[in-house]
């Protein structure tokens, strides 16, 4: 549409809209003179990249770990795929909250798992809690899912909230799966997203997945690792050697940059999100039709529309195309994250866009 002229507010992207910072393009760039990175290196990453992300786990999420539990991939998406890969066996369970992102499920598949979805509420935050995923354990639960920030819905568990959690999967035997890849960006700064690898006492079966997308405005350089048992991320990383090898040398040494080098971009990146949220949800409080809850996390806002829904739009799917085709404004609908009814909205674009973009949807909404 936007090819044919057609003027397209999109809050669909699921990536900061500001440049790689410069300082980590200058890294890149000397990266790509050194020779030493025009060739193939160790499977499991950098050294130097290893060293560094051993740094930043202390120093982010709070946990000790050792370089050998540690393995580079080609985005925070190559590490997800590995780790069920190498943790389910055909007909092994993995607990899902839901609303989750759209490639959770499709990975524990692909790996001969069934995702089980454990719904959450809007009116509770959009967070689960041990009861509900007692509820869902069977003796083929092999793992949890547990994502804090989340994407779609921006909910961030509390280090109670996260122990309690962490308790319930190490007393039941449950690995748990952590994405962590938005815990910089957290918007109360008494409230950070506690890492539930640190908050949980004993709780040794557990994989962290990272990577320097989010915070650093870096998706497409994709950088992402796990970290893990030896033994998991040990067939991870084999996996990985038949699969695609080292990641690109040039993105790892940019990496390195990002997560070693100046902070501050990280910091007016999370300011500016953060202005952006406060008015995204102050323009949609109150609409007709219209249920939205202020996220603690992440870039999205993930309100309910089933008060809109009529003859016209039976679905919140119907709802996005309608809003494409009559309004130019790109929204994602919730089934795609296992919550019908709702829409996601990034808030990751101009304040410009988002104000016009808004009005116009609001706009369509008062005329349904």
């Amino acid at each position: 549409m936007v090819a044919e002229g057609r003027d397209v507010v999109s809050f669909g992207a699921g990536e900061p809209d500001f440049p790689t910072p410069e300082h980590i393009v200058e890294a890149a760039a000397r990266a790509a003179a050194d020779p030493a990175n025009h060739h193939y290196t160790a499977n499991v990453g950098l050294p130097a990249l290893r060293s560094a992300i051993r740094d930043y786990t202390r120093s982010y999420s709070g946990v000790d770990i050792e370089e050998s539990q540690i393995l580079v991939t080609n985005g925070a998406k190559q590490a997800i795929f590995q780790t069920f890969a190498a943790l389910l066996d055909p007909g092994d369970e993995a607990l899902l909250p839901a609303p989750h992102w759209v490639t959770y499920p499709s990975g524990i598949e692909l790996a001969g798992g069934r995702a089980v979805s454990v719904t959450t509420r809007m009116e509770e935050g959009f967070k689960v809690d041990v009861d509900a995923l007692e509820r869902h354990r069977t003796e083929r639960t092999k793992l949890l899912v547990f994502v804090s920030p989340s994407n779609p819905t921006g909910a961030v568990y509390t280090a109670e909230e996260a122990r309690a959690i962490g308790e319930w999967a190490r007393d039941n035997g449950v690995w748990v799966v952590t994405d962590e890849i938005y815990q910089r960006l957290v918007y109360d700064e008494d409230e950070a997203a506690p890492s539930i690898a640190a908050v949980t006492e004993g709780l040794d079966d557990v994989v962290m997945i990272n990577g320097v997308a989010k915070s650093f405005a870096m998706t497409g350089w994709r950088v992402g690792w796990m970290i893990g048992p030896p033994d998991i991320v040990g067939a991870a990383a084999r996996h990985q050697s038949h699969a695609t090898g080292n990641v690109n040398n040039v993105a790892q040494m940019a990496a390195v940059e990002a997560i070693m080098g100046p902070q501050e971009t990280v910091l007016a990146m999370r300011e500016a999100f953060d202005k952006r949220r406060q008015k995204i949800v102050s323009m949609l409080t109150g609409a007709p039709g219209v249920d939205c809850a202020e996220p603690a996390g992440a870039f999205y806002v993930f309100p309910s529309v089933r008060g809109l829904l009529n003859d016209s739009y039976p679905t919140a799917e119907a709802l996005a195309e309608g809003l494409l085709e009559e309004a130019g404004i790109a929204v994602v609908p919730g089934a795609s994250f296992g919550a019908p009814g709702f829409i996601r909205l990034s808030y990751a674009l101009s304040d410009a866009d988002l104000e016009r973009g808004v009005a116009r949807m609001l706009d369509m909404f008062g005329r349904l």
